[in-house]
């Protein structure tokens, strides 16, 4: 039993109620997912399954264990392809470390002379923002930073998307906003002649029903984020990942070699983006993570009424308190906020005394929150599936003390 600051008392050892979630004490409130989400028990046997009963090389043997990675590999890549409602026929899945490293991937390889400039937001993660500004200076095109609305909304004109490069997350890890006119965007720069390269870190494990409409042109996300190991996922028109300037190779990607030559698989275009062993036992865990949110009902009800409670709640308690700006115009999964009277670092600090974990700081979006809004450091929290009411209120009534005890 742990005695607070106020002599109030909180017991410790109890048996969790997280379904799938068990080895999370209840005392630990994890408010973190934006930045990595919590793996459920499935996923972790699944992960273990690979290392005790196939750890084997796919794509290279012949024995049984061989046989079975190469059958678990394709079934995630269709797995994927169905999640987001594309065609084997137009898209392939490719595996790599994260979305940053998949966003550089494809970026780098884009050949000079095809395109004629580089959209972006100001709202980007550096995994955007960043390898936009290197690429762009790379091809030697212009590159601009266009305004997104407060409810996520792409800001920019027809002529804006002529043979354009548009790099955007579906989903801000700011506050949540998503990306809404992202179908008429890509219509928009197809018909122009440029592509739509998506950052969808934060949306796979909340709401990607909007990018099962979207025509885009590859998409990158994180395991991490999904409830899934720490691997990327690049998911690519084929039409666009022929058209690259392939430069990044090694093992696991030859048909044919000579002293000064090679020729790629024919019949695994994916290889062209997968140099090297690829994390089996991650690809493995992703499959089953994917399959595990389609059917997961935390405290038995639907996942995105559930979630809807739980931000609702802290919203409305945030809103509350005296001298705390929140950014976000609506509730959302991600809320970001400072207090006018207390460091955000500090913030985080008296709330991981309570057991509570929080993110403080700028979250990898520098230029917008530090030199476009210049606010000070903030404190985000984002919640996951695995978050429970007790968590919420324990969450509120420790701000609650916090703040009073500050004015």
């Amino acid at each position: 039993m742990r005695i607070f600051g106020d002599g109030s008392k909180k017991t410790t050892g109890e048996p969790s109620t997280r379904k799938d979630f068990e080895y999370l004490q209840n005392e630990m409130v994890y408010f973190d997912s934006a930045c990595q989400t919590l793996r459920p028990q499935p996923v972790l046997d699944a992960m273990l399954s690979y290392f005790q009963e196939f750890n084997a090389c796919g794509g290279r043997v012949k024995y049984a264990w061989g046989k079975r990675v190469d059958d678990e590999v394709e079934a995630v890549r269709s797995k994927i392809l169905h999640h987001f409602g594309k065609s084997e026929k137009e898209y392939v899945v490719a595996f790599t470390l994260n979305t940053t490293y998949g966003l550089n991937l494809v970026l780098n390889q884009i050949p000079i002379g095809v395109y004629t400039q580089i959209i972006t937001s100001e709202i980007e993660h550096n995994s955007v923002f960043l390898p936009t500004l290197v690429t762009a200076k790379r091809l030697s095109i212009p590159r601009e930073i266009l305004k997104r609305t407060e409810n996520g909304l792409l800001e920019y004109q027809n002529e804006d998307m002529a043979k354009a490069v548009c790099v955007l997350n579906a989903v801000s890890n700011i506050d949540g906003r998503v990306l809404l006119n992202a179908k008429t965007l890509a219509h928009d720069l197809h018909r122009m002649g440029g592509v739509l390269i998506l950052d969808g870190a934060q949306s796979m494990a909340h709401d990607p029903s909007l990018l099962r409409e979207v025509d885009f042109d590859a998409l990158c996300f994180s395991g991490h984020k999904t409830y899934a190991p720490s691997l990327g996922v690049v998911v690519i028109r084929k039409r666009f990942l022929d058209s690259l300037d392939l430069s990044f190779v090694g093992g696991g990607m030859v048909e044919k070699l000579d002293e000064n030559n090679f020729t790629f698989p024919t019949q695994d275009p994916a290889c062209k983006l997968e140099p090297g062993l690829q994390d089996f036992a991650g690809i493995v865990g992703l499959g089953v993570a994917l399959n595990w949110l389609e059917t997961y009902k935390p405290q038995g009800q639907k996942q995105k009424e559930y979630q809807e409670g739980l931000v609702t709640t802290i919203f409305e308690g945030l809103s509350k308190l005296p001298n705390l700006k929140i950014l976000n115009s609506t509730p959302s999964t991600i809320i970001s906020f400072y207090s006018e009277k207390i460091d955000s670092h500090r913030l985080a600090t008296f709330l991981s005394q309570q057991n509570i974990m929080v993110r403080s700081g700028y979250f990898c979006c520098h230029y917008y929150l530090q030199n476009v809004r210049k606010y000070p450091p903030l404190t985000r929290i984002s919640l996951g599936l695995h978050n429970t009411e007790a968590d919420v209120h324990a969450f509120l009534n420790v701000m609650e003390k916090i703040i009073k005890n500050i004015e």
